[in-house]
């Protein structure tokens, strides 16, 4: 059994023990010398039976329970944050209850083997950590792509080859690995490109690994203090969570948004449309269901305040000042003639745009059929989430070029020149990666992809040139869109411009459209992922070729349970994600497909000339392109004509913009519940009761996505699949907000509303 290094000493390459002048010296980052240890121990083993099979199976469950949330009215992420937090009493237990028993293998020697090498130890727990971020599609709950095959069986009726859509799914997943991995010399290695978001894991990780301090007290014979261990807790959480679900997500589905205003005035379209959560502004509106407030925007729980605080300013003024006074006080664009709060298509005279008739057997647009349904009108939330969305991209650029652009500058400069850091010295220990690894990823997955244009076109539309040129976008963006995520924590995403190109040069193919946006988008995204697990691999000292082969066979296993579940439910349940066939309490309405669906008859059946273009009802909306680059500029003019005053430099417009990009389809209820329980638990626990909030808060979010998830699962295969449901006054409709998505100008008229 190997023995491990104590934490207060540091091992450098050459053996040596730094003085802390030294690390002061070559650790420029105050928040990496407070946070990283500078300790190794190379023979600590990493590639143990205990990674491998709870590796294996946390990525699996990962990729098959988001993927199969994802459909659902609150489509919870389970991040790797549970399994980081769930794996460690059941890799403890390994550790002790496996036999110790050393072996050979014929082949490799006289290498000794074991199926229980020692203690769990952290590294095999970051390496498990890794794998099941990969089954989470790094955060983002299943794989991108994924939303193309739902939009093509689901919404256009349509039918894609398996074999099409696994293609499809892994190559947008990995194709970005590939310039990656030929970049992490700029963008890891160096001790200035610190990437802030791995801090928070390192955190938990050091918590998880420390031992509590009852075992301390114990050893030296003095009482433990009054509460209970972390894995306690989370089990006893864990069990709370599991049996509470059941209420309501079977048994009383309306505690998913309490909205006692539409209780209170059932006849009034006004209440409705405010006391919404779901389809309204959610005023009083709140949740007993914890998948309504992590399903959008993750655990609030793992959130720190201040970004709580700029989500509440940024989502405030956009659904309690600007809807507002869009739909009642300038009716902008025929506001009152759509609904509120709404996601969806209409034609002129507010019913729902019939997509179906529009889209010809070649799967393209029909513009006879487009021509009598007439120009596609938006809710104006809708509109404005998307005028919100250019604003924020383009304030992101000139907000971080003129508040940031030096310092990245310089931290560029300085790490191409700066001496190896302690980190970087310890990593010397492993052998690296060598190049002709990326290469060979790169080129075989750019060979797949164009032939996946060139033999499956009818499956997927897009041209080989749309890949090429998609590529090339994301390869261009890539290093500096990485450098800003390693030195200020913002990523801007490629999706809205991506989408927004290809829908102007090849217009009318919906699926095209969707493609490129995947491939450009997604390739940029994966590829930062991929330097951020690098990252964090470096500052815990995990072997790179571990890191490689972990990321890469997880994304792999994680894209092909993404589909097989997808297919599963595409094929089982009957009328999944169309909602006007659904029965009012089905949970089965795909939300984010949705808006996946509506992106792709925008931008690429319809085209953006047809929206926001000449021939269009929304082209005020591309102004909000040229507020985005000018309003950062003003808060700099201001900031350096006034520079005593310390909180102009805080308003930061990309982070305001930005609050409610998950709108749609996230709504004001998981908003407004996300914010407070956030608030409660990151404000006044984090200030009042910090012992707690230090021992058991992380414990605490995964074990309620923990119990969620495997309720709902539960739920499912026993009485979903055989449709026993409970029908009263309770689960026959999720709020009893019907009237929230009635139209209120005159004359209009829609089945199930008043007339006025």
């Amino acid at each position: 059994m190997e023995v491990e290094t104590p934490v207060s000493t540091t091992i450098l390459n050459n053996g040596d023990i730094p003085d802390k002048e030294e690390d002061d010296e070559i650790s420029p980052i105050e928040q990496v010398l407070l946070t990283v240890p500078t300790t190794d121990d190379p023979t600590l083993p990493v590639w143990t039976f205990r990674m491998w099979v709870l590796g294996l199976i946390s990525c699996v469950m990962l990729s098959f329970l988001n993927q199969f949330f994802s459909y659902r009215r609150e489509p919870l992420i389970i991040s790797q944050i549970t399994v980081q937090v769930a794996t460690l009493p059941i890799g403890r237990f390994m550790a002790a209850v496996i036999p110790m028993t050393q072996f050979r293998i014929p082949g490799f020697g006289s290498r000794v083997f074991s199926l229980n090498p020692g203690p769990f130890n952290m590294k095999e727990h970051v390496l498990i950590t890794i794998f099941a971020n990969a089954g989470s599609a790094f955060g983002n709950g299943s794989a991108y792509a994924v939303g193309i095959v739902n939009i093509i069986e689901a919404f256009y009726q349509r039918k894609i080859h398996f074999m099409a859509a696994w293609l499809l799914i892994i190559t947008t997943q990995v194709l970005g690995y590939g310039w990656a991995g030929l970049l992490r010399k700029y963008v890891v290695e160096p001790a200035h490109m610190w990437w802030p978001n791995t801090l928070v894991q390192i955190s938990l990780f050091r918590a998880l690994h420390e031992r509590d301090d009852a075992e301390l007290l114990k050893e030296n014979g003095e009482a433990p203090r009054p509460g209970i261990s972390r894995s306690k807790f989370f089990v006893i959480a864990l069990g709370c969570s599991f049996c509470w679900y059941l209420v309501p997500n079977y048994l009383f589905q309306t505690l998913q948004s309490v909205s006692w205003v539409c209780w209170a005035y059932p006849n009034s379209v006004t209440a409705h449309q405010l006391g919404s959560g779901f389809s309204g502004l959610g005023i009083g509106a709140f949740t007993l269901d914890w998948s309504a407030v992590a399903s959008y925007l993750g655990s609030p729980l793992i959130t720190p305040f201040f970004a709580i605080v700029n989500v509440f300013i940024g989502y405030t003024l956009f659904v309690y000042v600007v809807i507002p006074l869009s739909y009642w006080g300038l009716n902008a664009y025929s506001a009152q003639t759509f609904p509120i709060f709404s996601s969806q298509l209409f034609t002129g005279e507010g019913q729902l745009y019939n997509i179906t008739k529009i889209v010809d057997k070649s799967f393209e647009l029909d513009k006879g059929e487009y021509a009598k349904q007439g120009r596609i009108n938006l809710s104006t939330f809708f509109a404005i989430a998307y005028g919100i969305g250019f604003a924020a991209i383009a304030s992101t650029l000139t907000h971080v070029g003129l508040f940031y652009g030096r310092e990245i500058y310089a931290r560029y400069r300085a790490s191409r020149k700066e001496k190896m850091d302690v980190h970087t010295r310890l990593m010397k220990n492993y052998e690296d990666i060598p190049s002709w690894w990326f290469h060979v990823l790169l080129a075989v997955t750019l060979l797949v992809s164009l032939s996946l244009t060139v033999f499956m076109k009818k499956d997927i539309q897009m041209p080989y040139w749309g890949l090429i040129f998609a590529a090339f976008l994301a390869f261009m963006f890539t290093l500096p869109i990485s450098i800003i995520t390693a030195t200020t924590n913002q990523t801007p995403g490629l999706n809205i411009i991506t989408e927004y190109i290809m829908g102007l040069i090849y217009v009318g193919r919906p699926i095209a459209n969707v493609c490129f946006k995947t491939y450009g988008y997604m390739s940029m995204t994966q590829a930062i992922s991929f330097l951020s697990d690098f990252k964090l691999g470096h500052y815990m000292k995990i072997p790179p070729r571990s890191m490689f082969l972990v990321q890469f066979l997880g994304t792999i296993i994680a894209g092909t349970v993404n589909l097989s579940v997808a297919w599963w439910l595409l094929h089982s349940i009957d009328h999944i994600c169309q909602i006007d066939k659904l029965p009012s309490n089905s949970p089965w309405i795909c939300p984010n497909d949705r808006v996946f669906f509506d992106a792709s008859v925008i931008w690429g059946l319809v085209g953006p000339r047809r929206i926001f273009g000449p021939y269009g009802n929304y082209g005020a909306l591309n102004w909000f392109f040229l507020g985005g680059l000018m309003g950062p500029v003003i808060v700099w003019i201001f900031h350096k004509a006034f520079p005593k005053q310390t909180w102009i430099p805080l308003i930061n417009l990309p982070v305001l913009l930005g609050a409610t990009a998950a709108m749609p389809p996230a709504t004001a209820l998981n908003y407004n519940s996300w914010i407070l329980i956030g608030t409660i638990f990151n404000f006044f626990v984090f200030r009042y009761r910090k012992k707690w909030w230090q021992k058991y808060n992380y414990i605490l979010s995964a074990a309620l996505d923990a119990g969620v998830a495997f309720m709902a699962v539960l739920l499912y295969f026993s009485v979903n699949m055989e449709g026993r449901g409970i029908y009263w006054w309770g689960t026959d409709n999720p709020e009893h907000c019907d009237l929230a998505t009635c139209p209120t100008a005159k004359g209009v008229i829609v089945d199930g509303c008043p007339t006025f």
